[in-house]
């Protein structure tokens, strides 16, 4: 991040840094906002997070907005006020009141859930479908899985995804050159519906049902 600010500071460049899944940090890793690890910049950054990814209260349109710089602040508080978003609706800012003053044990809980959903994708995938390999996030509710070694094309992985397994993944190669042959698995769900999702997985490329599941 401080080489990203050493070239965005060079070429006059302002960031937007989307921090919206910073409180989804698993053990061991710790968030640094890009504000924190360039405080010179404050001048020419925007920093945004957000309850609704932490608390799921997406539907409620409530987020936190940091500028620093005063004449950046004004020109975005004429821009929400001229697109019909200068006032926050009530349930938006009652939730996210409640949810930072008082949700720190039920984040804790979610945060031991999806950790436990983690695991389970490692252990499935290591004893049933080896041939993909999981690259482990720091953090987020994102499985970022490899399947080059199935040696498919990005339209025959495709296919196999959403018409053999049935499963709406996101296809790597909409996040760029990088993601061709990985697809990115949201595992924010309940261990059983992660468990079925699996197991189609398991149906569509091995041809059969896992049934010891």
């Amino acid at each position: 991040m401080k080489r990203v600010g050493e070239i965005c500071r060079k070429h006059n460049v302002y960031v937007v840094s989307d921090e919206i899944h910073c409180d989804l940090v698993r053990e061991g890793y710790t968030h640094l906002s890009y504000l924190v690890a360039n405080p010179q910049d404050s001048d020419r950054t925007i920093v945004c997070t957000a309850p609704c990814k932490t608390f799921n209260v997406t539907g409620l349109q409530v987020s936190n907005i940091f500028i620093p710089n005063p004449a950046i602040r004004l020109k975005f508080l004429h821009e929400i006020a001229g697109a019909g978003y200068s006032q926050l609706n009530m349930l938006g800012l009652v939730a996210c009141k409640a949810a930072y003053a008082g949700g720190e044990e039920w984040l804790a809980e979610c945060r031991n859930y999806l950790e436990g959903n983690l695991r389970f994708i490692k252990t499935f995938l290591a004893k049933k479908l080896p041939e993909i390999k999981l690259i482990e996030p720091e953090g987020t509710y994102f499985a970022w899985l490899d399947f080059s070694a199935l040696g498919l094309s990005d339209r025959e992985l495709d296919e196999l995804i959403l018409s053999k397994a049935g499963l709406w993944l996101d296809a790597g190669y909409i996040f760029g050159k990088g993601g061709s042959g990985f697809q990115r698995l949201a595992y924010s769900c309940t261990r059983a519906t992660l468990t079925e999702a699996l197991n189609r997985l398991f149906y569509a490329i091995h041809g059969k049902w896992d049934v010891a599941h």
